[in-house]
């Protein structure tokens, strides 16, 4: 085998190495190659979710933080005998101030019965979702977590 002018961690018996393309699906759905200017896009996810919060409410009231990691859907779980509503709510300034969720501008997020879903998913450092009880008959046992 000839000598090539760069040396190689890997055994070339052919002298010549297959060359390929790596790339991924763009915004407009095109081909975009993977080099130094325009790498493979991904998202870093955090170490450890974060602990869960879970409780039992019977009256009006709040729990919450709940600090979401980025990137990941917010499981909550309503369960028992109960009437009232369970709203999520977001802050960005550390719950002094408190938004309801919203789909195109539609309440979201805001139960009336038992469920199990994804809820929300949070890009935003710093952001914080809360449950606001207003239960007017038995206990909803509730979780949230990721």
């Amino acid at each position: 085998m000839k000598d090539l002018p760069i040396d190689l961690p890997i055994d070339l018996p052919g002298g010549f190495a297959p060359a390929f393309a790596l790339g991924y699906a763009d915004p407009a759905g095109r081909f975009a190659l993977i080099d130094h200017d325009s790498p493979l896009p991904v998202l870093a996810r955090a170490e450890s979710p974060p602990q869960p919060l879970e409780g039992m409410a019977a009256t009006v009231g709040e729990e919450g933080p709940f600090a979401p990691a980025p990137g990941t859907p917010v499981m909550l779980r309503l369960a028992g005998e109960w009437e009232g509503t369970v709203t999520v709510t977001r802050s960005t300034n550390n719950g002094a101030t408190r938004n309801p969720l919203t789909l195109a501008g539609a309440p979201w997020a805001s139960f009336t019965g038992n469920a199990c879903e994804p809820v929300w998913v949070e890009y935003e450092d710093g952001a914080t979702l809360y449950l606001e009880f207003d239960i007017t008959g038995g206990t909803v046992d509730w979780r949230i977590a990721q």
